[in-house]
């Protein structure tokens, strides 16, 4: 079983960020947890972080995975072609934000993903990631 994590643009600035938003943790620590979580449950782990929208498209058609987790960051609210190819694909797909995007500006509010999603964590920080994981491990599992 391969889950795929997508983090979209500037998520590898973590630590540098506004901490009041983002936290204090940095990007590296997040790969860090994510990969010992994914060792710890036996689940192989693909972390892939870029700031280009193509890139993420071309990402997710490879459809070579059994899950996904995309945090699109800003490209959330406004990539129609993100949210296309995150219809196409057929698995489970779970949008995450580590801030509360209904609690910030006007235009967070609006994700144009998460209609393509099975479902939305927004606010809970990294913490966000492993409720993800913790879901799609029991779907997979058929515990759910």
């Amino acid at each position: 079983m391969m889950i795929l994590i997508i983090n979209g643009p500037n998520l590898n600035m973590l630590g540098k960020r506004n901490k009041n938003i983002y936290g204090i943790n940095t990007y590296e620590e997040l790969f860090e947890s994510l990969k010992i979580w994914g060792l710890k449950n036996e689940i192989k782990l693909e972390i892939f972080q870029t700031n280009h929208e193509g890139k993420i498209i071309d990402r997710i058609q490879k459809d070579d995975f059994q899950a996904l987790i995309i945090n699109a960051g800003a490209y959330s609210h406004y990539s129609y072609a993100i949210s296309d190819a995150l219809e196409i694909i057929k698995k489970i797909k779970i949008e995450v934000h580590i801030s509360n995007i209904y609690a910030r500006e006007e235009f967070r509010h609006n994700s144009v993903i998460s209609k393509n999603c099975n479902g939305v964590i927004s606010g809970m920080g990294f913490d966000g990631y492993f409720m993800a994981l913790d879901h799609i491990k029991k779907v997979l599992k058929g515990d759910f």
